[in-house]
């Protein structure tokens, strides 16, 4: 099978990031011509439609999506390994892959604390799901949960279970009866799980679906239904107000892991992050309550509601 050249893909994953044909030409310096024709070649070549052009803007379709899902992932890998060939081979660099909605909703916000107590070292900070090439992808470390097997010979340390509950701006009720259930592509027996770990019903209730796990919560942020969230994920909009969990959070079964090719407890830049964001992990269930399965729960702390 013949793939598309680079190049194409570059202009389509440029104009799927800005959803602009003008964004993405100013951003590549190239005219907005250039990326309208290399995407009409794209999809000519692919045989399907990737954007929506309507008034003069441009919406992702389902197909397009889809392959930006892969494009967003393939560039920042290799501007990262890229920007790792170039620079002098120091070992103050770590290279970190971790699922999209808890780097953006969970991670990020915490990183200027691991900057302030590890100045020494610069953290790359890739996104991406599922299996990990460590040595394609230039990655050192990889945080995932584990809802996928991963080869034995790879370093692990789990860093805390995975606690789930429905959130949104302001339930209505206590009752799931008749509400708007938001569910998502990437997490999609979320709602099943908790219903069955919960025994609680959702009469007549009707569902909403985003493609993505942070877009849904995004969603219940908005007012738009209740979406079924990781307690850390939401850990920072519970304490703003800009979410409420009614129902609390119930272990799922699941646990977020750092994995590594090399080992984790050798002292240097890896067991130093995996030190750190265990600590926070934990810290962050902490705040609502939750504990590990390998400790007491906190004996006066409530569950977030």
């Amino acid at each position: 099978m013949k793939l598309p050249h680079l190049a194409a893909l570059r202009y389509f994953d440029s104009a799927a990031r800005y959803e602009s044909f003008v964004a993405a030409a100013e951003h590549l310096n190239v005219t907005h011509g250039a990326v309208s024709r290399q995407v009409r070649l794209l999809e000519e070549g692919l045989g399907v439609a990737l954007f929506e052009r309507r008034n003069r803007a441009v919406f992702l379709t389902a197909a397009g999506r889809t392959l930006f899902d892969t494009t967003q992932t393939l560039f920042e890998q290799l501007a990262t390994t890229v920007q790792r060939l170039q620079r002098p081979q120091h070992d103050d660099i770590l290279v970190l892959s971790c699922e999209p909605t808890l780097a953006m909703r969970w991670l990020i916000p915490r990183l200027p604390d691991f900057h302030a107590h590890h100045p020494d070292l610069h953290l790359h900070l890739v996104t991406a799901g599922g299996p990990v090439d460590f040595a394609r992808g230039g990655v050192d470390l990889a945080l995932r949960r584990d809802d996928f097997h991963w080869d034995g010979a790879l370093h692990s340390r789990k860093l805390c279970d995975e606690w789930i509950g429905p959130v949104g701006a302001s339930p209505a009720s206590r009752t799931l009866d008749g509400q708007r259930l938001l569910h998502s592509a990437t997490r999609p027996s979320a709602w099943g799980a908790w219903l069955r770990l919960s025994g609680e019903q959702a009469t007549g209730a009707v569902r909403g679906d985003y493609q993505h796990f942070y877009l849904s919560i995004q969603a219940a942020s908005a007012g738009l239904g209740l979406a079924m969230a990781s307690a850390l994920m939401v850990r920072d909009d519970l304490d703003n107000g800009q979410l409420q969990a009614p129902w609390g959070f119930l272990r799922d079964g699941s646990a977020y892991h750092l994995l590594s090719p090399l080992p984790l407890d050798d002292g240097g830049k890896r067991q130093r992050f995996a030190d750190w964001v265990a600590r926070h992990c934990r810290a962050s269930l902490a705040q609502c309550g939750l504990a590990q399965n390998d400790e007491p729960a906190p004996p006066s702390a409530p569950q977030v509601r």
